[in-house]
């Protein structure tokens, strides 16, 4: 009989430590477009561009003082700086490229004197905040207008699709110029001067009552093709409220449209508050505003080319921007439409 063998401690083998159990977490289709769009150089470089935008109408007041201007002083006809005049004898700007120097960092309005600056900046604020409420206005009706139609069909889509139709007859450019100054008569005496509050509510009624159709019938096609996927059947079948239905299952899946069409959308109103301004039925003297700095400068053309530099510099930038910012987050999106 053999004796047994003492194993040698150190000659034992160890077992191998337990790897811990490597965590594998699930990516949502948000967090899948933030790293898309991070990615993509341009649209960051645009998105800061856009931001950039909205931090300069917000600290407006801010950068005026800093600037020691406003947008409403009549430098070259006010007696208190006539000892620094900055008109010539033809009411021209003096200096280089029409007055700019260390005092109106943008040059001076011909005739007038106010500073260029000074009114860039409002009027920045003016046109980016009013676009933002009608923008948001606007995608909030299209989007209840073509929930409600493409998701219960029927009478109800074929009603909400004829008022659609009625609305989008109208021809929206002419529209405005003949209706603004209707909305503003029928509440204000034509008399009176009609106050800027008032002119920028009227505005917001006009642009939202011929603006929401195209939001409207974006989220109905989209939800007409949601509708009768599994999904949806699921959720019907599990006895889901249609308020329940529409709200978890449905209006996730339309977001990434609604985004899109917003980016596309905010400057395309900026313009259209422009072009209300410049025609004379937006924003008038002396409110400081993108169109009406443009319907100026039309008139200071031969003068003084120079006086829609800047406004117009900063107007392409930032609906060029807006713009490559909308291609960009559809990308992010849906990776595909790129290629």
């Amino acid at each position: 009989m053999t004796s047994p063998v003492a194993l040698d401690p150190e000659l034992e083998s160890e077992p191998e430590p337990v790897k811990a159990a490597v965590k594998l977490e699930g990516r949502s289709p948000g967090q899948l477009m933030w790293q898309r769009f991070k990615r993509d150089r341009n649209g960051v470089i645009c998105a800061w561009v856009v931001i950039s935008y909205f931090v300069i109408a917000l600290a407006a007041p801010l950068l005026v003082k800093l600037s020691g201007t406003d947008p409403y002083t009549l430098y070259g006809q006010d007696p208190t700086y006539m000892d620094k005049p900055v008109l010539d004898d033809f009411g021209l700007p003096l200096g280089w490229f029409g007055g700019v120097s260390g005092a109106h960092w943008f040059g001076v309005e011909p005739q007038y004197g106010r500073d260029v600056f000074a009114m860039l900046v409002f009027g920045m604020r003016t046109s980016l905040f009013m676009a933002l409420g009608v923008t948001t206005l606007l995608m909030v009706t299209g989007i209840v207008i073509g929930l409600i139609g493409g998701y219960f069909g029927g009478r109800t889509d074929y009603w909400i699709g004829r008022v659609t139709d009625f609305f989008l007859a109208f021809p929206q450019q002419l529209f405005f110029i003949a209706f603004m100054p209707v909305v503003t008569a029928f509440f204000v005496d034509p008399r009176e001067e009609t106050p800027t509050y008032f002119r920028a509510l009227a505005m917001l009624i006009v642009l939202w009552l011929l603006g929401w159709m195209g939001m409207a019938r974006l989220v109905r096609s989209t939800v007409l093709s949601l509708r009768e996927r599994e999904f949806v059947e699921a959720a019907k079948v599990s006895g889901a409220s249609p308020w329940r239905i529409v709200r978890k299952e449905i209006l996730p899946n339309v977001v990434s449209p609604i985004l899109v069409q917003f980016t596309y959308q905010l400057p395309s109103t900026i313009l259209t508050i422009a072009f209300l301004s410049f025609a004379g039925v937006g924003f008038v003297e002396p409110t400081p505003d993108w169109g009406r700095l443009f319907a100026a400068g039309s008139a200071y053309a031969q003068q003084d080319p120079a006086f829609i530099f800047f406004p117009g510099v900063a107007l392409v930038i930032f609906v060029l921007a807006f713009n490559l910012l909308g291609d960009s987050v559809r990308d992010a999106f849906d990776p595909k439409s790129g290629r």
